[in-house]
């Protein structure tokens, strides 16, 4: 498996590609979900100041994913998982076209070439969502499991983000667990404070 920044999902048509902004790549959460992965192996069960570590080197790929092996089970057997999504999202894609009644055949011509263009593309955006969907759980579990109260981190680099994502999961689990995500002011920037109300502690 590989994982490398790829870029917005792409918005094909008969005309070209353009590219969906608010459908950004995940690739950019992977190195603050692995992070806050890493700081929970400390101390979990405190309050777990999380602060971004200045001197720290941006993570590659390669990095990232050997990274999050030590988190994520069964990471691997993820790459089946991503070409069978992958595929399904495609097929979509030219069923659409295939079935369009506006466009004349030349323009579905087109527009078939286009996608069949994008499909490593279409690919790589699908693995780097696997790979955070399932570090996302991954985080959720360490949080359940070690009854994690409290993480504080920056609000910048994606750390926000991340922490939003990881809220939906733990409230849609078969035992919700209520979270409360609180920002802040500091004398150098703006944090958040994200803490977590297990069933058994709803006291806090």
């Amino acid at each position: 498996m590989k994982i490398e920044y790829i870029g917005d999902l792409p918005l094909v048509s008969q005309h070209g590609v353009a590219f969906d902004h608010t459908q950004p790549d995940k690739y950019l959460y992977l190195h603050p979900v692995l992070d806050l992965l890493e700081a929970l192996d400390y101390d979990p069960k405190e309050a777990t100041q999380h602060l971004y570590k200045k001197q720290g080197k941006e993570l590659n790929g390669e990095a990232l994913l050997q990274g999050l092996r030590n988190y994520v089970q069964d990471l691997d057997s993820l790459y089946a998982q991503r070409e069978h999504k992958a595929k399904l999202f495609v097929d979509d894609l030219i069923d659409r076209v295939e079935h369009n009644q506006l466009i004349s055949d030349e323009e579905k011509e087109a527009w078939l070439k286009n996608i069949d263009t994008m499909k490593s593309y279409f690919l790589q955006y699908v693995t780097n969502k696997t790979v955070y969907e399932a570090s996302l759980k991954a985080l959720a579990n360490e949080i359940t499991n070690n009854q994690v109260q409290q993480i504080t981190v920056p609000m910048f680099r994606n750390y926000g983000i991340v922490l939003r994502d990881v809220q939906k999961i733990l409230e849609e689990q078969k035992t919700p667990i209520d979270s409360t995500i609180d920002v802040y002011s500091i004398h150098n920037g703006v944090e958040g404070t994200i803490t977590f109300r297990h069933p058994q502690n709803l006291s806090i």
